[in-house]
């Protein structure tokens, strides 16, 4: 009989602590948990990310692919209590960055997972390397434990075959050429070139196109950050002539259009100084006109006292006078 006890009061505890203790637990500040009963998560209503703002970037056509029903979160705090029945999936929400070359499945791709490759739509093979930052995203955990079966494999191949595609059809914006002068950069064309110079409509455009990754697997790509560009070793030196003709080019374009500038300048000051001048020798003339004018105007005796006096003051600085008598 006391065997018997001992052995139902030794169940009882360890069920206790098996079952009933064991299932107390807490959820870390960085982290975000959802609870399953019989493997079903515990959701909110019928709602789906559909009704959420995080399916905002989706279009109509992926709308209908990637609705996932909205789960329960369990904020950070405790303790909380999960039956034997129920289970508990806990996931960090903390920003990570990452080498965008990084696959999560095979440790040996993209040079170690050092750089990424991509073709040109020139056709040369280049080398990728920067960052990414990603989190969970605590809007749409079922994507991310559920919906997919390694989400962080699937987010780098759909960012990476964006990134491949962008690269191999990229064109850098028009840029108008100063008026009278020629824009050889357009000549040249080299998609690297264009590539490098414009690093930052890049970065936007793959911010852009992954703004959907939240809604399609539950992570959000918050920033990328392409850092360089590099061609083949073969490439490189061709490229650095074209580039360093393209330069020398430049600046004899630049020294040569600086120095008509300051010709014209130049010639403009000359034809101002002139017309000054002009100006300056005219004046006096045109108010003398204007005087006489005037006297005239008052009768012909005030002209010939204007006449006498003028005549007195020239006198007044001759040292000598001739003057004309009559035979």
């Amino acid at each position: 009989m006391s065997i018997l006890l001992g052995f139902i009061f030794g169940f009882v505890g360890w069920f206790l602590m098996r079952y009933l203790v064991a299932g107390i637990y807490t959820v870390n500040q960085n982290e975000r948990a959802v609870k399953t009963s019989f493997g079903r998560a515990e959701r909110v209503g019928d709602l789906t990310t559909l009704d959420d703002p995080v399916s905002a970037p989706l279009s109509e056509d992926q709308k209908t692919r990637y609705g996932y029903p909205q789960v329960r979160v369990i904020m950070p705090g405790g303790p909380y209590f999960k039956w034997p029945w129920e289970r508990v999936y806990k996931v960090s929400v903390a920003t990570e960055t990452v080498n965008m070359a990084w696959d999560p499945e095979d440790s040996a791709a993209n040079y170690n997972n050092t750089m990424l490759e991509a073709v040109t739509k020139d056709q040369l093979n280049t080398g990728l390397t920067g960052q990414i930052r990603y989190r969970v995203a605590e809007r749409n955990l079922y994507a991310f434990l559920f919906g997919i079966k390694n989400p962080y494999a699937h987010v780098m191949g759909y960012f990476v075959s964006v990134l491949r595609e962008r690269i191999a059809n990229f064109e850098a914006p028009p840029v108008a050429a100063p008026e009278g002068t020629h824009d050889s950069a357009a000549v040249i064309g080299i998609s690297i070139n264009d590539l490098r110079k414009n690093l930052r409509d890049l970065n936007e455009h793959m911010d852009s196109e992954c703004a959907s990754s939240a809604a399609r697997y539950g992570m959000v790509l918050d920033a990328t950050l392409i850092t360089s560009i590099d061609p083949p070793p073969e490439v490189e030196s061709a490229l650095a002539a074209i580039n360093t003709a393209y330069n020398q080019v430049s600046s004899d374009i630049s020294l040569a259009q600086a120095s008509a500038d300051q010709k014209i300048v130049q010639s403009k000051r000359a034809v101002e100084i002139e017309t000054l001048r002009a100006q300056a020798e005219v004046e006096p003339l045109t108010r003398l006109a204007a005087q006489l004018t005037d006297l005239k105007s008052r009768g012909s005796e005030a002209l010939r006292t204007y006449v006498r006096n003028v005549r007195l003051t020239l006198f007044e600085k001759a040292q000598q006078v001739f003057v004309e008598s009559k035979k």
